[in-house]
C-alpha cells in the first residue's frame, strides 16, 4: 500500500462519527441511496441504517460501490427494530416531517448522539416511525414545493450536523474511536483490495500491517494465499 494512502485512510478513520447516523425507511431508488451514502461518507459517518423488507434488499446491490466501501450499511426488516437499536445507543431520533411540532433542523443540537430518519420516495415516513421519533424536523422553504429530494434533504441536515460537530472539535481526534478490528479490516481491505479478496475467499484472517501499511505475515500465510 502506498504510504500516502495509508496515512489518508488513518486520517479518515480518526474523524469517523460513530454516534451520528441516518435511518433510511424504504428509500428504494438506487441513485438516491448512492447519493445519501456518498454524503454520509463526506460528513464522516461510519454507519447508515436502512429499513428494507427482503423484497427490496436488491437496492443496495445496485448502488455505487465506491461510497459503500467506506460506509457500513446495516439493514433492518422493520422500523421498530432499527429505532430500537438506535435508542439503545442513547441516540436522539429525529424524523424529517412537516408537522405542528416540527422545528427548524438547524435548531437541533447535533453534537449529541443523533439518528435522522428519512422517508421513502413514494410514501415518506411511516406513521410508526413518527411515533417512535423524539422530534420532527423541517427544512424551511419559501417556494411552492414543500419537500426536497431525499438525498438533498440528507445532505443539508448532515452538513449542519458536521458544522456543529467541527465547531465542537469532534472531528479532531488523535486516535479513532472505532473498534480496533474495524480499523484493521478497513485498512487491509482498502489498502490491499486484491489480497483481501483472496484471503476472504480462502477464509484466512487478515495479518497485521506495519507502520507503513505493509503486510506482516509468515510464510505459511503467503503459501496458503498462493495455493490454487
Amino acid at each position: 500500500m502506498n504510504l500516502d494512502r495509508y496515512n489518508r485512510i488513518q486520517t479518515v478513520l480518526k474523524a469517523r462519527q460513530i454516534d451520528l447516523t441516518l435511518c433510511l425507511e424504504e428509500v428504494h431508488k438506487p441513485n438516491n441511496v448512492s447519493a445519501i451514502i456518498r454524503t454520509a461518507d463526506a460528513a464522516g459517518i461510519h454507519k447508515v441504517h436502512a429499513v428494507w423488507p427482503k423484497k427490496n434488499m436488491r437496492t443496495l446491490s445496485h448502488t455505487s460501490a465506491g461510497a459503500r466501501n467506506w460506509v457500513e450499511v446495516k439493514t433492518h426488516e422493520t422500523i421498530e427494530s432499527a429505532v430500537g437499536e438506535l435508542k439503545a445507543q442513547n441516540m436522539q431520533v429525529l424524523a424529517t416531517n412537516l408537522s405542528d411540532n416540527a422545528v427548524d433542523f438547524r435548531e437541533i443540537d447535533y453534537t449529541k448522539p443523533t439518528a435522522i430518519i428519512l422517508g421513502g420516495e413514494k410514501f415518506g415516513i411511516s406513521s410508526g416511525a413518527l411515533e417512535l421519533a423524539d422530534q420532527d424536523i423541517i427544512i424551511p422553504m419559501v417556494g411552492m414545493v414543500q419537500s426536497l429530494n431525499v438525498s438533498v434533504a440528507s445532505a443539508l441536515i448532515l452538513f449542519e450536523a458536521q458544522r456543529q460537530r467541527q465547531l465542537a472539535g469532534l472531528y479532531d481526534r488523535d486516535v479513532s474511536v472505532l473498534p480496533e478490528e474495524v480499523i484493521h479490516k478497513t485498512l487491509f481491505e482498502r489498502g490491499h483490495p486484491v489480497l483481501a479478496k483472496v484471503a476472504k475467499r480462502k477464509k484466512l484472517e487478515y495479518p497485521p500491517l506495519d507502520e507503513e501499511g505493509q503486510i506482516v505475515a509468515d510464510a505459511a500465510w503467503w503459501a496458503e494465499m498462493q495455493r490454487r
